[in-house]
């Protein structure tokens, strides 16, 4: 017997979407290969390589600690900073394009009239 799934994503402009599912909405900050994503279970971070597959996420918030348990193969707690560090510097990043590109946008429009 399989079970219900439910996920819809909707683009605000580029480098910005609402995501809505059974467990809730969230929100995505980013583009393809490193995006941070804010939902009621806390924060994902995720940087990948786009169309290979790799890609290394973390999440901060509310943890049951329930999946965690049955990691095998857990990387090092340098490792974990490294990638860390690294997607909030892209996420940063992300967010100032993004924000630039919302204002480039509304001074294009304001313009033309």
């Amino acid at each position: 017997m399989g079970n219900f799934r439910f996920y819809r994503r909707v683009s605000i402009f580029p480098g910005l979407s609402i995501n809505v599912s059974k467990s809730g909405p969230s929100l995505t900050v980013g583009m393809r290969g490193a995006h941070m994503t804010f939902g009621s279970k806390g924060i994902r971070k995720t940087v990948g390589i786009p169309g290979t597959g790799i890609y290394y996420t973390s999440h901060s918030g509310y943890h049951s600690g329930a999946h965690s348990a049955h990691v095998e193969d857990p990387i090092s707690e340098n490792q974990q900073t490294t990638a860390h560090a690294v997607a909030q510097m892209v996420a940063l990043i992300v967010i100032i394009g993004a924000i630039a590109f919302a204002i480039a946008a509304v001074g294009s429009v304001a313009g033309g009239k």
